[in-house]
């Protein structure tokens, strides 16, 4: 345990960001399982409407850097192949 008052500081601060980053992750997953249960069954409306919150989503954690803006990219690309194929 820290003696430091910062040092103590900063294991409480770290905490609320794992709890915030999980929250992410969490959602990014499960928009994504939506999107991808669209996608198999075939219905093009409703898969775009979850691909794009799933894109806004993917951003947004990028941008809060809790995952790396090349990692959100690359999926972002991957879903929307998966989109095309419906056309």
């Amino acid at each position: 345990m820290a003696n430091i008052k910062s040092a103590k500081k900063r294991i409480l601060v770290i905490e609320k960001k794992t709890l915030q980053n999980k929250s992410r992750k969490s959602a990014i997953k499960t928009a994504e399982k939506k999107f991808l249960a669209a996608v198999e069954a075939g219905n093009k409306e409703e898969a775009t409407t979850l691909f794009n919150n799933v894109q806004k989503l993917l951003t947004q954690a990028s941008a809060k850097k809790t995952i790396h803006k090349k990692a959100a990219s690359r999926k972002i690309s991957r879903l929307a192949k998966r989109l095309n194929t419906l056309a």
